[in-house]
């Protein structure tokens, strides 16, 4: 397997530009989950199974790949009915809050409970000039979804939104007990709220429910970061061009990942968004997954011509599944560590 050549170090000063809407001193890469595979090939083992362990694990192997960032996940979640280890499953199986005493018996997270030395066990060990992104485990309406079922959300709307509202409140106020917790960390640069919105023509809440409900607790989320001085960043699929105002002018993201070619290709999209929020990622998962090595370097390259006025680093357009070629994923990051790119000179 290939790793970054020696001279491209970690510099997190690269992401930071991107996530200023700057032009970074390298071209610069941007990943949320990679696979278990993939991530033993640059790190060298397998992944162990202390949580600092595995973090310090996770970090070698964005440093291997030649990231300025390793991305951590939290080691809890929003519980939900036990068939959720399948690889693929109904949004509509969870139903587990459906009335005022299943939301009272729920098992909601403690924030108080959480533990973070998948964060704090770092300290001393992160390679030189790496920083961490830290996402939270579900976002704010992917977490009501799974407690409720995404057909039973869409009923309670009408049959009962006081609950509806209290959930969406409840799950607010974890995760703002989580970010808070998070930015204690000092080597935390930006954090990540995860949160899928829509689908290939629309929102899956209206705009307007998505106002009520979503939106005023990712704008604290976002707001906290602020205040911090630390970066916010949108990981968000599907359609999203009704709510993109909001995401900028309200909830104010520094930066905005995940896209589709079947919604937007990323080149379009960072022709409309460019200079208003950062664009990270965007070569289409099924591109990725059904072309050549060739064919994923070359447009790779093409987007980092095109993006060279900043704010933008490539990567995927939403992860990288098992079934993504490994070959494939190393012919992107090689066209991100070619010398010959004009953000290299």
């Amino acid at each position: 397997m290939p790793y970054r050549p020696e001279n491209r170090k970690p510099d997190y000063h690269n992401l930071e530009k991107v996530l200023q809407k700057q032009v970074p001193q390298r071209p610069t890469l941007f990943e949320f989950i990679l696979n278990d595979r993939i991530y033993a090939h640059l790190a060298g083992r397998p992944p162990p199974s202390h949580t600092p362990d595995h973090s310090a694990w996770l970090a070698k192997a964005f440093d291997s790949a030649g990231y300025d960032y390793v991305m951590l996940r939290p080691p809890w979640d929003f519980p939900e009915t036990q068939i959720d280890q399948m690889h693929t499953r109904s949004i509509n199986h969870s139903a587990l809050i459906y009335d005022r005493k299943s939301f009272d018996t729920y098992p909601w997270p403690a924030p108080k409970e959480m533990d973070f030395t998948y964060l704090h066990g770092l300290a001393g060990r992160l390679p030189d000039g790496m920083k961490i992104v830290a996402s939270d485990s579900s976002g704010v309406f992917e977490a009501a979804v799974k407690v409720f079922g995404y057909e039973n959300l869409c009923m309670l709307l009408y049959e009962n939104p006081a609950l509806v509202s209290d959930v969406f409140e409840r799950v607010g106020e974890i995760l703002m007990a989580f970010f808070r917790a998070v930015l204690k960390c000092p080597d935390v640069m930006a954090i990540l709220c995860s949160d899928d919105w829509g689908f290939k023509t629309q929102t899956l809440l209206t705009p307007q429910q998505m106002r009520k409900y979503v939106f005023p607790y990712h704008k604290q989320f976002v707001e906290l970061a602020h205040q911090k001085e630390r970066f916010a960043i949108l990981h968000s699929c599907g359609y999203y061009s009704d709510v993109i105002e909001d995401v900028i002018e309200d909830m104010k993201f520094d930066a905005r990942h995940s896209y589709e070619d079947i919604i937007i290709p990323v080149e379009d999209a960072y022709r409309d968004l460019q200079g208003r929020i950062a664009v990270l990622g965007g070569i289409d998962v099924d591109f990725m997954a059904s072309r050549s090595p060739k064919e994923v370097f070359d447009r790779s390259k093409r987007i980092l011509e095109q993006t060279a006025t900043g704010g933008y680093a490539l990567g995927t357009g939403n992860s990288i599944p098992e079934y993504i070629p490994d070959e494939n994923y190393f012919a992107m990051i090689k066209a991100c560590w070619s010398e010959d790119n004009t953000l290299c000179s």
